[in-house]
């Protein structure tokens, strides 16, 4: 609790505004509720209000009250970002150097390629980025405050912009109002306010201004003499001081909060692992070609372009282009199909990757009401008129009461009652319910008894058996019954009745004295309709749920195991036992636990990072304030489009509806948009690094450049522009069954492995064009061509072959009419035949082969297909338990 110090800057504890994250009247565990009379000295105020010549002071030192400042990324600022992308910027260094070399074709076509990278990923993150402008309307304009002229003159009630409130000023709200600023309060009647934008929460909060003790496991939202700015008043009226404004308000500090910098997701930790594993060959083999040439072969600096073009065939140079068009073309379809809209295009490819989720209870398994579960009398049997005595409560309860709106728990009640028993009865009058009775009663005429008025009462089983003429072990042991059917994770009203007499009178919550106990009647959270479909679903697709929800442990499980969930004894934590574990034992933890009861936000950020230390890609569904720390937590934050904007500021991934079965549908596109990028990063890399260890090889086998520099950049741009084609191939007609994860560790050992095998089919491509032009012309300007040629043909004819095999899958490439890969693929082996016998041949130093070299070649290849395919079955029996099928025809596991 902040004590007053007589100083109102921002940077110490003052009257009105907290010190770090600590506000007035925060229940902490270490201090108890403060009371009004402490709330009020600390601010410096009163019951009565501010002066007018304090309320100036304090505006001129602490500013206005303003909400969130709109915030908005600049096209040109993303463009930017784009660039601080490590493999990106490789590409531009390579660029450079390539203009250094004076090969500027190169440098063209790279330079090229990164603008365009750049343009498309900063387009889509502009279009997603600018949703913050509606947060101006969860703040008021204008507030009724309780200022006076001067310390003597009486205070008067009038409205001010709400920009001119300061910590300390006495504030009125009524229905409909829209809080102002963070306040406590000091009296309340029948207070309930709408907290969806703070919390998430549909139904309204019971408000309160008593300094009773309340348990704090709820969260700072959950305690009920705050009020806070982004929450509405639904019923009743207050009377509140201020306690915060302006940037110092809960909702201003959860805004800032999605400005901070996000830890790396695990699209962007395997993409930094992955580039700077290319960094390193890139770095690596220039200085290896120009030693080794000017050792064994006396060439110099001339052999430096060869050098670069070696490095920037080891390149994937399209990465960064297809990259971000396979993202985009999957969020584009995800949203016209399902109304998924990913803001964050790197986060599809998480989406696909998670392997846990984490979301609430409510609103998500259950929806934002609950059911009539069963009506049992006071033996603890069934009893159906219960239910009936209960649905007449509720029935004129809200015929008599001039209810705003129905009671969630009496809309639950008669849509379970028969509505003609409730006709049968004339309503007389009705003490609706209030907070502080947490009781209603309704007054009607019961058919055949005239002269004779019943009072129904329903509410709270304590305060309903308070009201019972009941003896004490009666009244413990239904205290007891109750006590079961909560820990069963169902709520309970109790109902009473009484006779009164019908004579003229007025009925007063008084009256309801000396009742006979009729029952209980419980009630359950009502099941999403999708919610079971979509759990099962996300199971089969090795997705593990993890529910975080501030409710009570027993109607959390009960939920659970209404929707088929399992969860055992050991499998539920509470915000008490998470609070005992330091980390590295939350992190052991969070692997067996399936349930997380009482969470405040902290807590469920808490338990996210866990997740993350303990090696899971983490997926969180949020949709509150409360819910921004576990949303910056995750790897990719997921909220609802009717959510708090600033959750769905913070959120990469919205959807149309808070609905498992969308996740279900984004988790899919992720990971058919991850087993593309697997494929194509199998395919170009362990095809490029064959090359360069073959280009290595010949230089130092030949007496002359195995390539020339300008034929191995017309390979690279032939093999990039057929590669393009990853980007538009059809999803698959199975879903991956496993998360989809680029492992840089395992994605070395593919490519290592299958780049050996491809220079091994260069190399032998070497032998057979040495036999072929064994005899006349053997090292001559005409043998140079023909090799040249040779390896140029062979190189296109097997990498056609590797995005056959690799690519599209030896099962798919049957059981399926050809696709955008398998004619490109067959587009790149046609040039590779035609392009050194056509006209253009000779402008690049090819020609045309001997005869006799058709059939070694295709010899050649035959065996290469061969090994690909012993090399593939091997690679899958080891991996099976990965799910990391070469072909891709399981798609999903690690790369």
């Amino acid at each position: 609790m902040a004590e007053a110090t007589g100083d109102l800057r921002h940077d110490t504890a003052t009257p009105g505004q907290p010190a770090g994250a600590a506000h007035l009247g925060e229940v902490r565990p270490e201090h108890p509720a403060p009371t009004v009379l402490e709330v009020l000295r600390s601010l410096g105020g009163g019951p009565r209000g501010l002066t007018e010549e304090q309320a100036g002071e304090r505006a001129a030192l602490l500013g206005e009250n303003r909400g969130p400042a709109r915030r908005e990324a600049s096209w040109p600022r993303l463009f930017v970002r784009g660039l601080r992308d490590p493999f990106t910027a490789v590409l531009a260094c390579l660029g450079l150097v390539s203009a250094a070399v004076l090969a500027w074709g190169t440098a063209s076509v790279i330079l090229l390629l990164v603008l365009v990278s750049c343009a498309l990923r900063a387009s889509g993150e502009y279009r997603a980025d600018r949703s913050t402008a509606a947060l101006r309307e969860l703040v008021a304009a204008t507030a009724t405050v309780v200022r006076r002229a001067d310390d003597e003159a009486a205070p008067s009630a009038r409205e001010i912009p709400v920009a001119d409130l300061v910590p300390g000023d006495v504030i009125r709200l009524g229905p409909g109002d829209l809080v102002p600023a963070d306040v406590r309060l000091l009296r309340t009647a029948g207070l309930t306010v709408h907290q969806a934008a703070l919390t998430g929460e549909s139904e309204p909060v019971a408000k309160t201004a008593d300094d009773l003790a309340h348990p704090a496991h709820g969260g700072v939202f959950a305690q009920p003499w705050l009020c806070f700015q982004g929450s509405s008043v639904a019923t009743g009226s207050a009377t509140a001081v201020v306690t915060a404004t302006g940037a110092h308000t809960r909702f201003a500090q959860a805004h800032d909060r999605t400005a901070l910098p996000r830890t790396k997701s695990a699209f962007d930790r395997s993409v930094h692992g992955i580039s700077w594993i290319l960094i390193r060959f890139m770095l690596l083999t220039p200085p290896l070609v120009l030693m080794a040439n000017a050792a064994l072969r006396g060439r110099g600096l001339e052999t430096l372009p060869f050098a670069v073009a070696v490095a920037v065939g080891l390149t994937p140079e399209m990465l960064p282009v297809l990259v971000t068009l396979c993202l985009a073309r999957g969020a584009a379809a995800l949203a016209g199909a399902h109304g998924v809209i990913v803001k964050r295009l790197p986060a599809l490819h998480d989406m696909g990757a998670v392997d846990v989720l984490c979301l609430d209870k409510t609103g998500t398994l259950t929806e934002d009401r609950p059911v009539a579960d069963r009506a049992l009398g006071p033996d603890g049997r069934d009893d159906p008129g219960v239910l009936r005595w209960a649905a007449v409560n509720a029935w004129w309860t809200l015929q008599l009461g001039d209810l705003p709106q129905p009671d969630a728990l009496d809309e639950a009640i008669l849509e379970a009652a028969d509505e003609e028993e409730l006709t049968a009865y004339d309503g007389v009058a009705t003490v609706p319910f209030a907070p502080d009775r947490r009781l209603s009663v309704a007054v009607v005429r019961t058919p055949g008894r005239l002269g004779t008025h019943t009072l129904v009462v329903k509410g709270d089983v304590s305060a309903v058996l308070e009201r019972c003429a009941l003896a004490d072990d009666e009244r413990e042991r239904i205290l007891a019954l109750a006590a079961r059917q909560a820990e069963g994770g169902a709520r309970v009203l109790a109902v009473a009745t009484a006779e009164r007499s019908a004579a003229g009178r007025t009925y007063t919550a008084g009256d309801a004295r000396g009742l006979a106990f009729r029952g209980v009647i419980t009630l359950r959270d009502a099941l999403a309709p999708t919610a079971a479909d979509a759990l099962r679903i996300l199971a089969d697709r090795r997705v593990a749920v993890r529910i975080l929800t501030g409710d009570h442990p027993g109607t959390a499980v009960r939920t659970c195991l209404d929707l088929g969930v399992p969860v055992t004894e050991d499998a539920v934590l509470t915000a008490e036992d998470i609070d005992r574990l330091d980390d590295t034992a939350l992190a052991g933890a969070v692997g067996r636990t399936t349930l997380f009861a009482r969470c405040t936000p902290e807590h469920k950020a808490r338990v996210t990072e866990a997740l993350r230390s303990a090696g899971h890609t983490v997926g969180f569904l949020g949709d509150g304030v409360n819910d921004l720390p576990a949303l910056r937590a995750a790897d990719v934050g997921i909220a609802p489009r009717g959510a708090a904007d600033v959750a769905r500021d913070a959120a990469d991934v919205v959807l149309a509806e808070k609905d498992l079965a969308a996740v279900a549908h984004a988790v899919d596109a992720g990971r058919h948009a991850g087993g593309t990028l697997v494929r194509y990063l199998r395919v170009t890399l362990s095809s490029n690094l064959g090359n360069v260890l073959a280009m290595l090889c010949a230089g130092l086998l030949l007496p002359f450049l195995p390539m020339l520099p300008a034929q191995v950049l017309l390979q690279n741009l032939c093999f990039d522009a057929a590669q393009l084609a990853f980007a538009h191939d059809r999803p698959r007609p199975r879903v991956p069954d496993r998360p989809t994860v680029l492992d840089p560790g395992n994605l070395l050992r593919f490519i290592t492995g299958f780049g050996v095998l491809n220079a091994v089919a260069d190399l032998a491509t070497f032998g057979v064009l040495a036999l072929a032009l064994h005899g006349p012309g053997r090292g001559t300007g005409d043998g140079e061509a023909v090799f040249h040629s040779g390896w140029f043909t062979e190189n296109l004819l097997t990498q056609a072959a590797v995005m056959v095999m690799l690519g599209v899958g030896r099962r798919s490439a049957v059981s399926r009419r050809p696709g955008p890969v398998a004619w490109a693929a067959t587009a790149l082996g046609a040039v590779g035949l035609v392009l050194p016998v056509s006209p253009l041949g000779p402008a690049l130093g090819l020609t045309a082969l001997p005869a006799v070299s058709y059939p070694l070649l295709g010899l050649v290849l035959v065996l290469y297909a061969a090994g690909l395919r012993a090399a593939g079955n091997r690679f899958a029996r080891r991996h099976d338990g990965e799910g990391a099928a070469p072909g891709g025809e399981s798609g999903a596991g690690p790369v």
